[in-house]
C-alpha cells in the first residue's frame, strides 16, 4: 500500500454516494454509481467472502449484466476490481441474474450481477451472490463493514477509471447451462401445438425464453424487441404492456404471452386473453405443479396459498428475496422436502431437487422467470385446458398493486410509525381513523413487513416503503378483481393525500 492509496469505509461510501443496499443488492442512479464506487463495493464483496471462507486463493467469479446503458461500464469496473483482487474474472455477457447464479453456484464460483432490474434507464446496481447463492442479509452487513484500498491514480476525480480495459470474450457455457436446465427436466416436445408470444422488449432473457419454449415444441412468436431499455415491471405492469398483450392476443391466437423483467429474474405470463397474471397466483400454481410441500412467501402475497390446502406448510416472510431465502434454508434445516419460494413479482425459488417422473430440477435459491410460465403452461396442457380456465381452480382471491412514485421514504415512515406503535390496540384505533370509512372496521394488524391491515371483512391493505426507490407501495386483495381494483385506487388516494397533510 502506498502514502497516496485511499482507505475507503464502504459504510461511509454509501451515504456519500447515494448507492445503498436495498431489497436486491447495492442500488443507485447510474451517475453516482461511478467506476470508483462500483470498484470499491466489488472489492468490499470480495473481502467479505474471503473473511468468511467462501472465497480461496485462486478462485474464479462469474459476471454478467443486464442491457441498460450504464452496464457495459460497471461491468468493466467491476471485472477490474476482481482482477486487482487476485481472482479471475469469467465474462458471461448479457445474460439472465438466475443464468449467471445457476452457472457459479455448478461451479462453485461467487457471481456478481450489474443489474437494476426493473427501474428506469438512469439507475442501475449490483447483485452479489457467494458460491450457494445470494448474499443474505447478514453479509449485507458484513460488506458495509468494510474498508477497501483504492490504489493510487486508478481514478480521475470524477470517478471514472483512467486507463479501461478491455473485457476477456465471453463465456457461453453459462447461457447454455441454464437453456439445458429446463430441456433436460421437461418432457421433450411437451409444449407442441401451443403458440406462445414472447414480449421480448429490452430483457436479458429475451432469447433465452424464446429458445426454450422452441425446444420444448411450442410455436414461438417474437414481439416488441426493443434496443432502448424499457422499465418493465412485474409488480406495476404499465398500461402499455397491459395493451399490448390484449392487441397481441387478439390478433395472434396465442395461448400465452411470456415476458421478464429487465434481469430476468420475475416473469410475466398472460393467458390466452393477454391477461397479465399477478406474480403470486402464478407463483401458487408452479408450486403445485412441482410437487412442493413447503412454500416460503412475503407476507404481501395473495392467501390463496393457504386457502387452497396443497401445500403442508406455508410461512410468511418480510419482503424480499433474502427473507424468503432465510425461511427456505430454516426448513432445510429442519429436513423438510420439496421447499419453494415465491414473490409477488412472480420471482420463484427451488431450494430443493424436485424430482418429476425421474427427471430432476436442482435447486437454484434465487428468482427465477423461466421456470413459471413453463410449469403454468404445461399444466395447462396436460389438462387440455387453457390459462383462464387454470386459474378457476384457485381460492378466489384477488390482488392488486400500486405505487406512488417519488414519495419521500421519510414521510413514508413517518406516516407509517403511527400504525406500529407496539400495542395493537392503539395501532387499530389509527388504522380505522384513517381507512374505515373507505372498507370498514379493522381486524386486526401484521407488521411483519410495513403495516398490512386485514379488515373484518377479510380484505386487506398493506402500505409498505419500498426497498430500493423513494416509493410507497400499496397492496390490496378482495374477493372479486374489480374490488381488489376500486381498494387500490381508494388506498392510493388516501396516502397521496398525506404529502399535503
Amino acid at each position: 500500500m502506498s502514502n497516496q492509496d485511499q482507505i475507503v469505509q464502504i459504510a461511509e461510501l454509501m451515504q456519500r454516494s447515494g448507492v445503498k443496499f436495498g431489497t436486491s443488492g447495492a442500488r443507485g442512479l447510474a451517475s453516482d454509481m461511478t467506476d470508483r464506487v462500483c470498484y470499491a463495493y466489488t472489492l468490499a464483496f470480495m473481502q467479505h467472502l474471503k473473511s468468511s471462507g467462501d472465497l480461496i486463493a485462486g478462485a474464479s467469479i462469474a459476471i454478467a449484466g443486464d442491457y441498460r446503458s450504464s452496464s457495459p461500464r460497471i461491468i468493466a469496473a467491476v471485472v477490474m476490481a476482481v482482477h486487482d483482487f487476485g481472482f479471475t474474472p469469467i465474462n458471461c455477457g448479457l445474460i439472465p441474474t438466475p443464468a449467471v447464479a445457476c452457472y457459479a453456484m455448478d461451479k462453485g464460483m461467487a457471481s456478481i450481477m450489474v443489474t437494476g432490474s426493473h427501474i428506469p434507464d438512469d439507475r442501475n446496481g449490483i447483485k452479489f451472490y457467494k458460491p450457494a447463492g445470494e448474499i443474505l442479509k447478514e453479509d449485507e452487513q458484513g460488506v458495509c463493514s468494510q474498508s477497501v484500498v483504492i490504489p493510487e491514480g486508478l481514478f480521475s476525480s470524477d470517478g471514472s477509471v483512467n486507463n479501461p480495459q478491455t473485457l476477456a470474450d465471453e463465456e457461453p457455457e453459462a447461457s447454455r447451462m441454464f437453456i439445458q436446465r429446463y430441456l433436460d427436466f421437461f418432457p421433450a416436445g411437451c409444449l407442441k401445438g401451443r403458440t406462445v408470444g414472447v414480449y421480448e422488449h429490452s430483457t436479458v432473457a429475451r432469447d433465452i425464453l424464446g429458445g426454450i419454449f422452441q425446444g420444448l415444441g411450442a410455436t414461438v412468436v417474437r414481439l416488441g424487441r426493443s434496443e432502448a431499455f424499457l422499465p418493465v415491471d412485474t409488480e406495476a405492469i404499465r398500461p402499455e404492456d397491459v395493451l399490448l398483450a390484449h392487441q397481441w392476443a387478439k390478433e395472434l391466437n396465442v395461448d400465452s404471452i411470456v415476458s421478464a423483467d429487465g434481469d430476468g429474474d420475475r416473469p410475466l405470463i398472460s393467458d390466452e386473453q393477454g391477461n397479465w397474471l399477478r406474480g403470486d397466483v402464478a407463483g401458487i400454481l408452479c408450486a403445485r405443479y412441482l410437487g412442493a410441500q413447503y412454500v416460503a412467501t412475503p407476507v404481501s402475497c395473495n392467501s390463496a396459498v393457504e386457502k387452497s390446502g396443497w401445500f403442508k406448510q406455508v410461512d410468511r416472510t418480510r419482503i424480499g428475496s433474502p427473507f424468503v431465502i432465510a425461511a427456505m434454508n430454516e426448513a432445510l434445516e429442519k429436513g423438510t422436502v420439496d421447499v419453494v419460494g415465491y414473490e409477488a413479482n412472480g420471482g420463484f425459488l427451488t431450494a430443493s431437487d424436485i424430482t418429476i417422473d425421474g427427471r430432476t430440477l436442482k435447486a437454484l435459491p434465487t428468482r427465477d422467470a423461466v421456470i413459471v410460465p413453463l410449469t403454468i403452461l404445461l399444466m395447462a396442457t396436460e389438462a387440455n385446458t387453457t390459462i383462464s380456465e387454470l386459474l378457476n381452480t384457485l381460492p378466489q382471491r384477488f390482488t392488486s398493486s400500486g405505487r406512488l412514485k417519488d414519495f419521500p421514504t421519510e414521510l413514508s415512515q413517518s406516516k407509517l410509525s403511527a400504525l406500529n406503535s407496539g400495542s395493537m390496540d392503539q395501532d387499530m384505533v389509527a388504522a380505522d381513523a384513517l381507512f374505515s370509512d373507505a372498507f370498514g372496521p379493522v381486524a386486526s394488524i401484521d407488521c411483519t413487513d410495513g403495516i398490512r391491515i386485514i379488515f373484518q371483512s377479510a380484505e386487506v391493505a398493506h402500505l409498505r416503503p419500498s426497498g430500493n426507490a423513494p416509493e410507497l407501495r400499496c397492496y390490496n386483495e378482495a374477493a372479486s378483481e374489480a374490488r381488489a381494483e376500486e381498494m387500490n385506487s381508494r388506498c392510493l388516494a388516501i396516502i397521496e393525500s398525506w404529502r399535503s397533510s
